[in-house]
């Protein structure tokens, strides 16, 4: 029986992709034209394992997916880091100087701006997804309109790329997370990365101390990132990402970090793909 993997977006999106690469053909695709969709499809059993966008290397985190994860009590099991390629595309036989009208995700607008400044009669039209678009073409046949996506969705949809690796910084990932509703405990040895969220009091140093803790401990703090807790203004949660060549390190510092810091919680611990 094929693994139901939910993803944002559609077939020939970058999360597509990332479903492709983690665990082949043989899946059964979810699509989910929204995160919390994608959340929703876990919860409910549709799906048994979802791929979810969450930061970027020149747009930085995808701050509402850590809300997701922890509200929701989501496991990370795995990371995948994916470079993005941006291509213009658009029915056969259409040429650049044809384009009226440019549609895509948000994000793939805003990194592929600095291109379309030497085309200003082109108007920019954020969507959903950006094989969304690309499919859209196709169905229904635009002329002058033209998607940025990858190079999968030209393939799925039969479009022709006009102008490939449009992206302003061309050296461009993201990283997606592997969730799931219950934890895929790997052995120990495998484990040498953890995702962890907790809170920290007003007092004078309390977030040093607990960087403090983790270097001790000899883990490495390769991501930090702060998030208001809505329900008491003024106080945030911190969700960080850790590296470490030992597990006992982690376990030590886990059992450190319970006690000096508020909420204290474990949102995975999986293997490092950057080494």
């Amino acid at each position: 029986m094929s693994l139901k993997i939910a993803i944002q977006g559609i077939k020939g999106s970058n999360h597509h992709q990332v479903a492709k690469d983690c665990f082949g053909d043989d899946i059964e695709l979810v699509e989910c034209l929204s995160f919390d969709a994608l959340v929703d499809k876990l919860i409910s059993n549709e799906a048994d394992q979802g791929v979810m966008a969450i930061e970027n290397s020149i747009a930085g985190s995808i701050i509402p997916n850590y809300a997701l994860v922890n509200h929701n009590d989501l496991h990370i099991i795995g990371e995948y880091y994916l470079n993005i390629h941006h291509n213009l595309m658009m029915l056969k036989g259409q040429k650049i100087e044809d384009i009226t009208e440019v549609s895509s995700h948000p994000m793939a607008l805003l990194q592929c701006k600095e291109y379309f400044r030497q085309y200003p009669h082109i108007k920019l039209v954020e969507d959903v997804d950006t094989a969304e678009t690309a499919k859209r073409i196709q169905e229904k046949k635009l002329k002058h309109v033209a998607a940025i996506a990858p190079q999968v969705a030209a393939e799925l949809y039969g479009l022709d790329i006009v102008a490939n690796d449009i992206q302003t910084i061309k050296n461009n990932a993201t990283r997606f997370i592997i969730v799931k509703t219950k934890n895929n405990v790997l052995p120990e040895a495998e484990i040498t990365k953890a995702s962890l969220r907790f809170i920290t009091d007003h007092k004078r140093g309390s977030l040093a101390a607990v960087l403090n803790v983790m270097s001790d401990c000899r883990l490495n703090l390769t991501k930090i990132q702060s998030l208001p807790v809505i329900e008491t203004p003024w106080k945030y949660a911190f969700f960080v990402d850790v590296t470490f060549t030992e597990y006992k390190d982690f376990v030590k510092a886990k059992s450190l970090l319970d006690i000096m810091a508020e909420d204290f919680k474990v949102l995975g611990e999986y293997k490092n793909v950057r080494q």
